[in-house]
């Protein structure tokens, strides 16, 4: 058969789609056998218990989910594909489609996605983006004409809106209600009611094609190192200039710095990554300048949207900003790099960069609180049609046994370097597993919520304690995942109060961590966890470099 793919002279974003497999749905058995491995390193005498609830589910009413899934899967596309190449494999376009125009509408039980964006051949896609600045909010088309409105014309627009902002009291802060629990917001949007102008108001702000969040304050920053100031500001910040529904907001501050605060539900991180590093590259190429026309067309100022409160709704974005800038506060954030070596040092030393931070996490935590720490691990699945993620748990059994013979002082080097080694094969195998279709976690999220959908009880497997100690049902206490291989950082927020959020970066020459942690968790410190990181980097540099002597 013809190459398809290598026909296209110019490629289009959704081109590939439907030259993508589907998803795979494994086999029960081999997810429950997975599953079964992952929670050793948490179980004790409760093992052999969880083993007889597993056969039990697998037996029972796991395999009859498990046929319901596989109908689903049907359903849904579960036609075979041939994946043609050109080069690397193509991966799966459609978060992209989340990215822009797309915003999470609060439920009273459950929230719901909406996106507003459509292709050339799909229709009419939004062609504004809202600014938020002072607790006020504007908007103003970026395409006029039929085509994109210049540097110049976007900086008019953002003059006019930053004076006024600058000069007049500030807005309502009605944003501030995106950022509270979700159950409050939706209950907050009566407000809807007031006025009828408020609902068109506001499905103009959820149908943008991005929230430009203009911040005060200039967090210190200088071109090697603008991390912890930067981090803590666009994870935090001023919940005013923040529309926490919306897939992107786009924040600058005063001294220039630029970054994003993203929604998790509608894509992954790395389509933000991706994202940005062509956006930086773009700088880089035009050396920070645009060097097209200075003309500025005559096109409509900014219309600014100014909501109808009563003195309820008054109250509601009052405690909403108390309730964000309290949590915030909690938030302990530690953001640094590490710049004694790099990929190039570890890739000379055969071990793969990620698997090495990997590992190095699981040392730290082991030396932190004397035990193993249960870790979620961001696996792309996006060589699938619709792929987005499985859940990669990084504490395996040889991961546990390495961290037991670092902390024993009778343990030779050589021993150490060959349980770390072993530790570094399974790592690897079940990353590839994971990203291959072949997980097990979201094999089980499938039946879970299948069993929901029936109106059935919740299966024991899902409510055996050694499901949630081992971070079944989001309580990892270790919440991780590499942003790649370019400038771009990033940070999350813990998934449990008693654990950690951990990302970061490879470069060839260093290596960068976004630690966080609660503050009003007694057991957790996310600055300590970061020094034992990088002691670990050392200690096991120094394994491969001294266990053959």
């Amino acid at each position: 058969m013809e190459n398809q793919l290598a026909k296209s002279t110019e490629e289009r974003t959704f081109q590939y789609q439907d030259a993508l497999p589907s998803l795979p749905v494994p086999s029960l058995e081999e997810s429950l056998k997975k599953y079964l491995e992952s929670v050793k390193p948490f179980a004790n005498e409760e093992y052999k218990k969880t083993e007889e609830i597993v056969q039990k589910f697998q037996y029972g009413v796991g395999e009859k989910l498990h046929q319901k899934l596989l109908e689903r899967a049907k359903g849904k596309r579960y036609e075979k594909v041939p994946v043609e190449k050109v080069g690397n494999t193509p991966l799966d376009m459609n978060q992209f489609r989340m990215l822009f125009s797309t915003c999470k509408v609060p439920g009273i039980t459950r929230d719901s996605v909406i996106s507003y964006f459509r292709t050339e051949s799909e229709g009419r896609s939004p062609n504004h983006i809202a600014v938020l600045c002072r607790g006020r909010v504007f908007v103003f088309d970026v395409i006029h004409e039929g085509c994109l409105i210049t540097p110049p014309e976007i900086l008019r627009q953002l003059t006019y809106i930053h004076k006024k902002c600058y000069s007049e009291p500030d807005g309502f802060g009605v944003a501030a209600l995106t950022s509270e629990e979700r159950t409050r917001w939706a209950k907050a949007e009566y407000f809807i009611s007031l006025d009828s102008e408020n609902l068109i108001m506001l499905e103009k702000i959820q149908s943008s094609i991005l929230v430009y969040s203009i911040e005060g304050g200039s967090p210190f920053a200088t071109p090697e190192d603008y991390s912890q100031g930067a981090t803590m500001l666009l994870l935090t910040g001023d919940p005013t200039v923040r529309w926490g529904d919306k897939s992107c907001n786009l924040i600058s501050v005063f001294n220039g710095l630029f970054g994003c605060n993203c929604d998790h539900a509608p894509y992954d991180a790395m389509v933000m990554v991706n994202i940005s590093y062509y956006v930086d590259e773009k700088i880089i190429e035009n050396e920070g300048r645009w060097k097209g026309s200075e003309k500025v067309r005559d096109i409509p100022l900014p219309e600014e949207l100014v909501f109808t409160v009563d003195e309820k709704m008054l109250n509601d974005i009052t405690q909403a900003k108390a309730q964000f800038l309290k949590q915030s506060s909690d938030l302990q954030i530690v953001a640094c790099f590490f710049t004694f070596f790099g990929k190039k040092l570890t890739k000379k030393k055969n071990l793969h960069p990620d698997t090495f931070i990997q590992l190095a996490l699981q040392l730290a935590y082991y030396r932190l609180h004397g035990r193993p720490g249960c870790c979620y691990e961001t696996a792309m699945t996006r060589h699938f049609y619709h792929g987005r993620t499985e859940t990669m748990r990084s504490c395996t059994v040889e991961a546990v046994r390495w961290c037991q013979s670092m902390q024993d002082p009778s343990t030779g080097l050589l021993e150490q370097q060959q349980k770390m080694l072993q530790a570094f094969a399974k790592h690897n195998k079940m990353m590839k597993e994971c990203s291959t279709g072949k997980g097990f976690d979201r094999h089980l999220l499938g039946l879970s919520l299948i069993a929901k959908e029936e109106g059935l009880p919740v299966p024991e497997l899902f409510t055996d304690p050694l499901f949630s100690r081992s971070g079944g049902g989001g309580n990892f206490v270790l919440s991780t995942s590499l942003l790649g291989y370019t400038r771009g950082q990033g940070v999350v927020v813990p998934m449990v109060h008693n654990g950690y959020g951990f990302f970061y970066h490879i470069r060839d020459d260093r290596f960068f961590v976004a630690c966080t942690a609660w503050k009003s968790c007694p057991e957790t410190d996310a600055e300590k966890l970061v020094q034992l990181v990088f002691r670990a980097f050392h200690d096991m540099m120094q394994l491969m470099n001294t266990a053959h002597l």
